[in-house]
């Protein structure tokens, strides 16, 4: 076992792998790091599929099986993900029953094209819910002020929600609002409410957004800061009176999860974003570089304050130095639905151009 996951792990962070593809699980690397680096959960994306399908021939058997059956190429990825997804689950089901059900996550996202759409959103949750059939797999649902609604309505379902795209404590404490709107719904009907969530918080573009704009003192701080002042109104909601009379009805919080680790500056350390945020009953979502670069050189060190530490003073320096903190939170969620949007036709597109290649081979 990895000393530095290890000790991370028992901060009382869970690390999860920010990576799915076919070959992780065949080759046993995902088995591996679940073994060896205290791996507990994983997320996906568009993009990560997408790179998957386009360089190397994993997936070639499956995209001749669904080409031959005239699916979607909607239907097809989904099929796909999905097959990839359950098994991905299932090596996490033993830490999701040594937890009580609260880690040992794996997500799948609906769609970004029915991100302004809540009841669209809400029905392929459930039906996306539905066809995995895994007590672990968590549906990624947009945190952006349309997702809200379908946000709620999805945990009022008793479909488990990973909230994705959130960029602000602002926008994080609206995003837990949706999923406690849903608990208390449950609560009222008489339902089992202990339906889990996880607010997924994007930490290094803020940094990328504000490189080269700001006094050098200040370069490779805001993502931190953001990340701080996030944890500090987690805290706040977790001891609060609405979310306790919650966990007394049987409820386990939506956890905090810090997402988009990778450090993007060269010259700035690659485990920043690990080393930077411990903070307890949370999660560091991280690609494989980084978790590798952590595994090799990470140092667990104090864990985040719950008052967020200086966090407040940094985000008034950033202020000063003419950034305006709630435009740019509003700026990178809606281009980070727009990217989403993007990575999602492209990877319709590869998988298009892909089956229909390999359709015509086995034709000619």
């Amino acid at each position: 076992m990895n000393k530095a996951t290890l000790e991370l792990n028992r901060a009382g962070q869970s690390l999860w792998l920010d990576n799915i593809t076919r070959e992780l699980l065949t080759s046993g690397t995902l088995r591996r790091y679940i073994e060896e680096l205290s791996v507990t959960g994983l997320t996906s994306n568009p993009t990560i599929f997408d790179q998957a399908m386009k360089h190397g021939a994993a997936y070639d058997e499956d995209l001749r099986r669904v080409a031959s059956r005239g699916l979607s190429v909607e239907e097809a990825f989904f099929e796909i993900a999905l097959e990839d997804l359950t098994r991905a689950a299932d090596l996490f089901r033993a830490v999701h029953e040594r937890t009580a059900g609260f880690d040992g996550w794996v997500s799948l996202e609906v769609s970004p094209h029915l991100a302004r759409d809540s009841r669209a959103t809400l029905e392929q949750a459930r039906e996306l819910h539905a066809r995995a059939d895994r007590p672990n797999l968590f549906i990624k649902i947009p945190g952006t002020p349309e997702g809200l609604p379908a946000i709620e309505e999805a945990i009022f379902s008793g479909v488990p929600v990973n909230v994705t795209l959130l960029f602000s404590a602002e926008q994080y404490v609206a995003a837990a609002g949706a999923w406690l709107r849903g608990i208390e719904r449950r609560i009222e009907a008489g339902l089992n409410a202990n339906v889990a969530s996880v607010a997924s918080l994007f930490l290094s573009r803020w940094d990328v957004a504000t490189a080269g704009k700001v006094p050098a003192a200040l370069v490779n701080r805001l993502g931190l800061a953001v990340g701080r002042s996030a944890y500090r109104e987690y805290c706040r909601l977790l001891s609060s009176p609405r979310w306790l009379r919650a966990m007394n009805a049987g409820v386990r919080p939506q956890r905090l999860l810090f997402a988009s680790t990778g450090t993007k500056d060269p010259k700035a350390s690659d485990v920043l974003y690990v080393e930077g945020l411990v903070g307890p009953l949370t999660i560091n979502t991280m690609p494989e570089n980084t978790l590798k670069a952590f595994a090799d050189h990470g140092r667990v060190g104090d864990a985040i304050e719950a008052g967020g530490g200086d966090s407040e003073a940094v985000l008034a320096q950033f202020g000063k130095a003419g950034v305006d903190l709630g435009a740019l939170a509003a700026k990178l969620q809606e281009d980070g639905a727009a990217a989403f949007v993007k990575s999602w036709d492209d990877l319709m597109a590869s998988i298009g151009a892909k089956a229909g290649a390999l359709k015509r081979a086995v034709a000619g």
